[in-house]
Parts: C-alpha cells; structure tokens; sequence
C-alpha cells in the first residue's frame, strides 16, 4: 500500500507543479468563460482521466515508441483551426444549442489535443514504468484536475464580467497560439 500512496503523491506534486502556467491552463480558463462550469469540470476529469490512463499504460508497457512529435504537430493544426473557428459569430440561441449538444465534447477533445506529447504526459509516461502504475494515474489525474480547476474558476468569474465577444476573440487567440507554439515545438523536433 506505501507503493501505491508513494506513486499516488510523487505523480501528484509532479503533474500540478508540472501544469502551473502550462497551455492547459489557460485553455481551461478560455474554456470555462465559453462553456457551463459543470460541462468544463466533467470534461477535465474525463479527459484527464483518459490522457494519463494511456499515459502510464505507455509507460507500463512500451516506454518510449511514442512518436510525440509528430501528434504535436497535427495538435498544433488542430488547435488552429479551433481559434479561427471560434472567430465565427453566433448569436444567443446557437450558443444554448452547441452547450448543449458539444460543451462537455468539446472540453474533453480540446484537452486532449492540448495535453497529448506535453510534459506532464511524459512525466506520467516516466512514472508508469517505474512506480505503481495505479498510484501513478491517480496522482497524475487528481494533480492536473486541480491546476487546472484553479484556472477554471478564474475563468467563470471573467465570464461573469466580460461581454461574450470579447471572450470569444480571447478564446480564439489563445487556440491559435497554442496551436502555433505546438508547432513551433514539434518542428524544431522533427528538425533536429
């Protein structure tokens, strides 16, 4: 039991201080002033869930046969065409609809995309091979839920405050961004 407990809280204090000021915050943030608080927290759980349950079977089993850099990439382009997709305007009620139908969706596969090849995945690649792979995901999940959720509730409080357009355009500037940063990352790899 001191294996799992040991794994559980290295991957924990590993993975929040790993996400401190990492892309998956602020997409949090830009995501939580778009969508319902209860849509974005669901999708972060589930995809993080999903992300370092992969992670430290990775890591468990193959190690390092991961090709990163080339996911980073098509990441990249991904989270571009997100940005300039959220450029488009909408009014009130195709807002309510696409809550609805693709708030929890789009939270779980934008976080996804974002997190696949970063950092703290390779982390939890890492401790997957080393540690109890069990301790390891759910230290590594419980500890980028709570970085990220701080980010979380600073979004809803902007939304609370911030016309819709404005969040809008902030949201799509920091897709692209993202997206351009991934592919800046993942060239300069495939490069060297």
């Amino acid at each position: 039991m001191d294996v799992f407990f040991t794994a559980a809280a290295l991957s924990f204090g590993v993975v929040f201080l790993g996400e401190m000021g990492d892309k998956s915050q602020l997409m949090a943030l830009s995501l939580a002033a778009r969508y319902k608080l209860s849509s974005v927290v669901a999708g972060l759980v589930i995809a993080t869930a999903i992300l370092f349950g992969v992670s430290v079977g990775i890591g468990t089993t193959v190690g390092s046969l991961l090709p990163t850099d080339w996911i980073k990439l098509g990441a990249a382009v991904l989270f571009i065409a997100f940005g300039l997709w959220s450029l488009r305007p909408e009014d009130e009620e195709q807002h309510e609809i696409k809550e609805r139908k693709s708030g929890l969706l789009t939270v779980v596969g934008a976080v996804i995309l974002a997190e696949i090849g970063d950092k703290t995945m390779l982390f939890a690649i890492g401790l997957g091979s080393q540690y109890n792979p069990w301790g390891v995901w759910l230290g590594a999940t419980a500890g980028m839920v709570a970085a990220d959720l701080l980010a979380v509730f600073a979004g809803a409080w902007i939304a609370a405050r911030i016309p819709e357009r404005f969040i809008r355009w902030g949201a799509a500037v920091i897709f692209i961004v993202l997206g351009l940063a991934l592919g800046v990352e993942a060239v300069r790899a495939l490069a060297g």
